[in-house]
């Protein structure tokens, strides 16, 4: 609120070129001598630093300039008196500003602080500028305090000191800068008014208190100083800060009007701090269900473990969301992977553990566990240093005995590890800037329903979002963008993995992923990936390409479609399980891929778009439908889309159900996959038994274990060219690979036959 305006005050002196007869000589008062035609003042006209200006020369030993005129005070209200001066030749006097305080009968009222701090003139043609702030509170800031007592005043400024030298003066200014001390005035409560010291060691918890329960739709103040908050505090009233609060880390801070990133980062002076507070404060308040970072960058040295800024709490199942900004890992030893290694023991009995760990104090929850046996993305769930045990996130699937394991801890911005169990949790609108300095985001070992949605995963060093555990039941990604550090790296060189999932159903959809390792290592079923797309290449020619989505369960009853999976493919293993060989489980099925399109530019010849891979021998696949896909090779040409991996094991082929690879197309594809496939078998010269051989379009070296069709196109001949009109039985599983069909004929015929084969028989 400006004085002058709302309540018509006149507090601008008139300028020194409008006539001298209103500036006095002496302290101001009507009674004394003005400057109007005395021989040591002159008015210039052409100053090049204050255009008109008032000349004088010094020749006593206090010279005044007051301006006589009556400058009105008002409770609540201060003005600033600035005079600019420069001295032009003589000697060099002192100045500050003078005043007389003038009582409302007219009287000086004496007591008064009547001048501001004294400056010294130390050059030549240097424009110095002298002020001074009056008013009637006992304000830091406030030169002439004055109390109520007085109403007006005469301002100007003095010079002591030497006398003979020539000053010029420019027009003197009186300005109301009450806004320096009451902002928004009627609209506002400051917490100095209710006890607060902002000295950094004096508790002010009780004075945030009390002016937030006097704020009554005003907002609170937190002036300029250090307010140490030493018990937690909620604040319900819109609070804004010129100062910083200090507390311990466990101590709350509240804010429940304005809760938004930018509040603590006012509050508390540092981003990283300030989040951290802030999702204490979201973690602990039920007024809130998500925090806005404000559109900010956060710049991090070090992983943020969530649990711990939180403190109170290690487990959360209530909907909780960040959103709408972006961290940045800077270079720092604070993001270096810690590893150990150590021998331990591992028994199918207890397939999610390992026992008699060495050194197992050093070994971090949430380590990746390396090892002969041990499948991909296995993590250290929990662990237990009195017994020597670590729970483990998968069973291994060849690792029976004793052996030396290596543990590796990867940092992340935002670790959640420290809580037992983490639910509902949402990052929406967030950039994980990880600039190949940090992993992005660890979950709790237990969960669900964790999401990312608009997320940007850029340059994770290791890991874009890990799962130690089953927090990621129900994980959601959508319209995420993931971009790999290891862009510029050679396939076989990869070492880096987008996200696992150890649960069942994940959401995965309209998401990028470009060139990690592996964009997804996922047990579970139940899953859907829908809109996808996934490039995984590099510029090698005849270059060997790694799995882009791998699964390692058998039975997955998984959907993939709409997808684009560029350069990588499909891994289907049973990598976690301490029991690899078939028994009586289900073994790989349940999956369907239709709609999508599979690219490979510049592999080997014997890429594979879909690779199946048993760890254990007697498995087949029961339940898998391939339609309706695109299959596409760019300056290469493959010989055939899907393969089993039998490095370790074999499938077996006289088990295979309920099969479809239909519909598909197939461009620089030599052999085209089909299961049923319909061929067409002609015989110019009559014979009685006719092999069709249906090896080539088996999926996966499939059996011929049925024929569901026949038919003759047009008359079937015998050696007498009379037209034979018995039928044929046909025997299929027949030669040595068990992928042809023999037709036998009642005697030698000729003619033209199509037959419908398929791989596997219907459950």
């Amino acid at each position: 609120m400006n004085k002058a305006i709302t309540d018509g005050l006149d507090l601008m002196p008139p300028a020194f070129a409008d006539g001298l007869s209103v500036w006095s000589k002496g302290d101001g008062t009507p009674a004394t001598a003005t400057w109007d035609g005395q021989p040591n003042a002159a008015l210039v006209p052409s100053d090049p630093d204050f255009g008109a200006c008032l000349e004088i020369q010094k020749t006593d030993a206090a010279q005044y300039v007051r301006y006589t005129g009556e400058t009105p005070i008002l409770p609540g209200c201060y003005l600033r008196i600035t005079a600019r001066v420069k001295a032009m030749s003589g000697n060099l006097p002192s100045a500050h500003i003078g005043a007389w305080a003038g009582a409302a009968n007219n009287t000086e009222v004496t007591g008064s602080t009547t001048q501001g701090a004294s400056t010294t003139l130390t050059s030549y043609g240097d424009v110095v500028e002298i002020s001074a702030i009056v008013g009637t509170g006992s304000r830091t800031g406030v030169d002439l305090q004055w109390g109520t007592t007085p109403v007006y005043g005469h301002f100007g400024i003095d010079f002591t000191g030497a006398t003979g030298g020539i000053i010029r003066i420019d027009d003197i200014l009186i300005e109301d800068v009450t806004h320096i001390f009451h902002r928004k005035m009627m609209d506002w409560v400051d917490v100095v008014d209710y006890g607060a010291k902002g000295d950094g060691v004096t508790d002010d918890a009780a004075a945030f208190e009390a002016a937030d329960a006097a704020a009554n739709g005003r907002t609170i103040l937190v002036p300029e100083g250090l307010f140490f908050i030493g018990t937690s505090v909620n604040i319900d009233a819109p609070i804004r800060f010129e100062g910083n609060v200090t507390m311990a880390g466990a101590t709350r801070f509240i804010v429940r009007s304005n809760f938004e990133l930018n509040t603590y980062v006012d509050a508390f002076g540092d981003e990283v701090l300030a989040l951290k507070k802030a999702i204490q404060a979201l973690f602990n308040t039920s007024d809130h269900e998500a925090l806005d970072l404000n559109g900010r960058t956060i710049e991090m040295t070090e992983p943020l473990d969530v649990q711990a800024a939180v403190g109170n709490l290690t487990s959360f199942t209530i909907r909780r969301a960040i959103r709408n900004g972006q961290f940045s890992a800077f270079s720092s030893s604070g993001w270096d992977t810690d590893e150990v290694t150590s021998a331990a023991t591992y028994a199918t009995s207890n397939q999610y553990e390992l026992t008699a760990v060495a050194n197992i104090s050093q070994i971090q929850v949430g380590s990746l566990v390396e090892g002969t046996g041990v499948g991909r993305e296995v993590y250290v769930k929990d662990k237990d240093n009195a017994t020597g045990r670590i729970t483990l996130s998968q069973p291994l699937y060849d690792a029976v005995g004793t052996q030396t394991y290596t543990f590796k801890r990867f940092k992340y911005m935002l670790d959640f590890s420290g809580f037992s169990e983490l639910q509902k949790f949402i990052l929406e609108s967030i950039d994980f800037r990880c600039n190949s300095n940090a992993s992005a985001i660890m979950l709790a070992p237990e969960g669900a329903i964790f999401r990312c949605r608009m997320v940007d995963f850029t340059k994770p060093k290791d890991r874009g979002l890990t799962s130690i555990g089953r927090a990621c039941q129900g994980l959601m990604m959508d319209t995420c963008n993931m971009v790999s550090s290891e862009i510029s790296v050679d396939v076989p060189q990869r070492s880096s993995v987008c996200f696992n999932v150890n649960a069942n159903d994940a959401k995965i959809r309209d998401c990028r992923s470009v060139r990690f390792k592996h964009t997804a290592v996922m047990f579970g079923s139940g899953h859907v990936f829908n809109g996808n797309h996934f490039f995984q290449g590099d510029t090698v020619t005849g270059g060997v390409r790694t799995g882009g989505i791998v699964f390692t369960q058998t039975n997955i009853k998984t959907l993939f479609t709409g997808n684009y999976l560029d350069n990588s493919f499909i891994e289907w293993t049973n990598e976690h399980d301490a029991f690899p060989d078939f028994s009586s489980e289900y073994s790989f099925g349940g999956l369907t891929i239709t709609g999508s399109i599979f690219t490979v530019n510049n592999a080997a010849d014997w890429f594979r778009f879909i690779v199946v891979k048993p760890y254990g021998p007697g498995h087949y696949i029961h339940g898998l439908t391939v339609s309706d896909n695109v299959f596409l090779g760019i300056n290469v040409r493959i010989d055939r889309v899907e393969t089993v991996d039998n490095s370790i094991a074999d499938l077996d082929t006289g088990r295979y159900r309920n099969i479809t690879f239909d519909a598909n197309s197939f461009n620089s594809v030599d052999q085209r996959t089909v299961s049923p496939v319909n061929l067409r078998f002609d015989r110019t010269s009559p014979e009685q038994n006719w092999i069709c051989d249906f090896g080539p379009y088996m999926p996966f070296g499939g059996d011929v274990r049925r024929v569901s069709n026949f038919v003759a196109q047009g008359p079937v001949y015998n050696a007498s060219n009379a037209q034979v009109f018995a039928m044929p039985n046909i025997d299929f599983n027949y030669g040595s690979e068990k992928d042809q069909a023999r037709i036998n004929w009642p005697e030698p015929v000729r003619g033209t036959v199509h037959v419908t084969a398929r791989c596997d028989e219907p459950t």
